[in-house]
């Protein structure tokens, strides 16, 4: 069942994706409703990836320096250089700038290592990597903005979101799949409930994509002259980004798998947790909150297509 599962599972993201549409346009107050339940369902999520890590090997992957920088140097200096370039050449009013450098300047900590598992990526080391992706976030992104937009940017990410975050959806998940291990180290049932869980991640991030859908799908269409001017730039984001992981894979002599979390590292944004930071703005600013919203669903569709193309990618010779 799980094998069939993630064989179709780009066909079932689709779905439920367009299901999640549906439901926001036609029954809008119900798809209201399904926020709240986006975190327990992102948590339960990583929790249920988690279980299916050897996570006796994170201190191993930690310890992988050249991946480690490979993902560092990708995240916070190639894909600010990149947005520099896209900010150069393109005119954007300061509202959409905004949305675009906040959602795309920081990376992912929660999903992308779901989809690193789902795209055949070494889930171990993107585990590992999380607490330092969001710790140099944290100190880079009001950098990143002074830089962009000026200084009274500077102070907006210095807020409880990250820190909340991180604890919810890594923290407590990763804490709680460290003690189911420890369990089920002695006693077979836990090992039992280990193995069911692994049927999860798929039928979840189903879930996960749905509510992200039917709740945002009005709040875009309401702005839909701002999508004109962000949509190529997200693709083309996505685009470099996959093409970023192959690059700095070969420069550092990195595996395929190693090589293709460094794709989903780079692909993957922290929309989740830069939302609420742009909810804060003043009503000027709404379109960031528009641009943020429009990237998460991009990214959607996005990872869905990385799932096919980025083993095709960067293939496992060894497997062949």
């Amino acid at each position: 069942m799980r094998d069939q599962m993630e064989k179709h599972q780009s066909w079932l993201y689709l779905l439920f994706i367009g299901l999640g549409l549906s439901l926001g346009i036609k029954a809008p107050s119900l798809a209201g409703a399904l926020e709240q339940w986006l975190w327990p369902l992102l948590g339960v999520l990583l929790y249920a990836t988690f279980t299916q890590i050897p996570l006796l090997h994170i201190a191993r992957s930690v310890k992988d320096t050249r991946f480690m920088a490979a993902l560092m140097i990708g995240n916070f200096i190639a894909i600010p250089a990149f947005l520099a370039v896209v900010v150069m050449l393109l005119p954007l009013s300061p509202a959409v700038l905004a949305g675009v450098l906040l959602v795309l300047l920081v990376p992912c900590t929660d999903w992308f290592i779901t989809f690193t598992h789902l795209g055949k990526g070494d889930t171990a080391r993107a585990t590992a990597a999380t607490p330092l992706l969001l710790l140099v976030q944290m100190i880079a992104l009001p950098v990143y903005l002074w830089l962009f937009l000026g200084k009274e940017w500077f102070q907006l990410t210095l807020s409880t979101e990250l820190l909340s975050a991180f604890v919810g959806l890594i923290l407590v998940p990763l804490s709680l799949a460290w003690l189911t291990e420890y369990v089920a180290q002695r006693h077979k049932a836990a090992q039992r409930a280990i193995h069911r869980l692994g049927v999860l991640p798929v039928p979840l991030l189903a879930l996960v994509v749905l509510v992200i859908a039917a709740t945002q799908v009005n709040s875009v269409f309401g702005l839909s002259h701002v999508l004109l001017q962000v949509v190529f730039i997200f693709i083309g984001f996505l685009v470099f980004a996959a093409l970023l992981g192959k690059g700095l894979g070969k420069l550092f002599s990195l595996p395929p798998t190693s090589a293709r979390t460094l794709a989903f590292s780079f692909g993957t944004r922290n929309s989740f947790v830069m939302l609420p930071i742009a909810l804060t703005l003043p009503s000027a600013w709404q379109a960031a909150v528009v641009v943020i919203v429009f990237q998460s669903l991009v990214e959607l569709f996005g990872m869905v297509a990385y799932l096919r193309w980025v083993p095709s990618l960067l293939p496992d010779d060894s497997a062949s």
